[in-house]
């Protein structure tokens, strides 16, 4: 009996195989056109993660061969490194505040914006996606929270009677989470709100008369039922967008607080793995810092599993 059920798994793997087969050679044209792109997507993108996660069980300083070490990375990394556990913190907080803020904002404006004229629509777009694509934006913050008395939101409040003396807003531990929130807030309308306005746009509308007709009573019912279901994919592209940006901050932090910032009060985890893996870096720690990409690769995977299982649910 057993023997026959392994026969019969062999067979079948071999008719995959060949329904496969048959599958590319019918497709040939259009597997080819994809072969260029896939084979750089490999060479850049998977490959790296590969030899990453094995390069985090090694020491390895880029002048010598990797030597195997086994776990000695990752029980340093949790156990002996207070940095990265501030750091780690540090990217949570962040994390859970501005992914589904940015998010749920990304939205909402997208579908405010998607009812007004097209030309109005057109101009209000690039409104709010200039933030994302604009390269002095940082110095723009710089100049707010600047930290004499010439910075605007100092010269503000002081001339308002607030405060009598400068803050020193981007060298005080206790400023820096919140400055990173609203600068990181401010920027992340990009991508993800395009994909919104896109799919926005590609709604069936006829769908709304009928569930008018079927007794749908309300704006927000259309949403749910209708809207929300029809831009799965865009909602699932802007939650992966969101949550590699709201985990992957590094460049807002150095920017404004440097690098290091006072009391790693904005230290993150990729500023972290640029601390030991940068080729600025005197460390070069090159086994440490894979051992700290991989965890933050982990820790995006299972964030995405949670959001694709969520999304799911839209309209059910």
């Amino acid at each position: 009996m057993e023997k026959t059920m392994l026969v019969q798994k062999k067979l079948s793997r071999r008719e995959r195989r060949k329904e496969l087969w048959k599958e590319i050679k019918k497709n040939k044209v259009s597997y080819s056109m994809i072969a260029p792109f896939m084979l750089i997507f490999f060479t850049f993108t998977v490959l790296p993660v590969i030899m990453s996660f094995f390069l985090s069980f090694t020491s390895f300083d880029m002048l010598q061969a990797p030597k195997f070490i086994g776990l000695d990375n990752y029980i340093n990394l949790f156990l002996n490194d207070e940095v990265f556990l501030i750091a780690l913190k540090n990217t949570f907080i962040l994390a859970i505040i501005t992914g589904p803020v940015s998010y749920v904002i990304a939205f909402v404006f997208a579908w405010l914006i998607n009812e007004l004229p097209r030309k109005i629509r057109w101009f209000m777009t690039l409104i709010f996606y200039a933030p994302s694509i604009s390269g002095s934006a940082y110095l723009l913050w710089q100049l707010i929270f600047s930290s004499d008395m010439y910075g605007v939101l100092n010269a503000s409040l002081i001339n308002l009677g607030i405060i009598n003396s400068p803050i020193l807003w981007l060298e005080s531990p206790q400023y820096a989470l919140p400055i990173l929130i609203i600068v990181q807030l401010w920027l992340s309308l990009g991508v993800s709100f395009l994909a919104f306005i896109a799919g926005l746009q590609t709604v069936d509308h006829t769908l709304y008369e009928a569930a008018a007709i079927d007794g749908l009573r309300n704006r927000w019912q259309e949403l749910w039922f209708i809207t929300l279901p029809q831009m799965k994919s865009q909602l699932m592209f802007g939650a992966v967008m969101q949550i590699t940006s709201a985990l992957g901050i590094a460049t807002v932090s150095i920017s404004l607080l440097g690098f290091p910032s006072v009391e790693y009060s904005g230290h993150t985890i990729v500023t972290h793995l640029m601390d030991f893996g940068s080729t600025n870096s005197t460390r070069l720690e090159m086994g440490y810092a894979s051992a700290i990409a991989t965890v933050l690769f982990f820790i995006m995977l299972g964030s995405n599993l949670i959001v694709q299982k969520i999304i799911r649910r839209v309209g059910s």
